[in-house]
């Protein structure tokens, strides 16, 4: 059973930066991609990020390319977010998620079997 648990959300000042973690267990994470996916008040979970399996691609939607950077550590089975320059309309619960297929990589929610409990991200202006 696959088990993730997301971190380092909080309120945080137009322009600042946050880090967020999400540690997997439960399966061999190396074979799978991940991806991070967000949903404000009133709104679809949307995609944010995806990485490989590897690391080697990563994927950004529109809204966040040039300021997020998604990357993961295969031997410590974390992926993590940073987020630098956020707005306010970043604001947000943040969900991390593990593909369901081995060796896929997908921006689809419906591609991605498990999911996170969510940290809640602020941004004020």
């Amino acid at each position: 059973q696959v088990q993730l648990v997301e971190s380092g959300g909080g309120l945080v000042q137009a322009g600042g930066s946050l880090r967020l973690s999400c540690a997997a267990s439960g399966r061999t994470f190396s074979n799978y991609a991940m991806g991070w996916f967000r949903q404000a008040p009133g709104k679809e979970r949307e995609f944010v990020t995806v990485i490989s399996w590897t690391g080697g691609n990563t994927y950004y939607a529109d809204s966040v390319k040039g300021r997020f950077t998604i990357s993961r550590d295969n031997a410590k089975n974390t992926v993590y977010l940073q987020m630098n320059s956020l707005k306010p309309e970043d604001t947000a619960v943040y969900y991390c998620a593990m593909g369901s297929r081995r060796y896929q990589s997908s921006t689809a929610k419906a591609d991605f079997g498990s999911w996170g409990q969510g940290t809640q991200v602020t941004v004020s202006s």
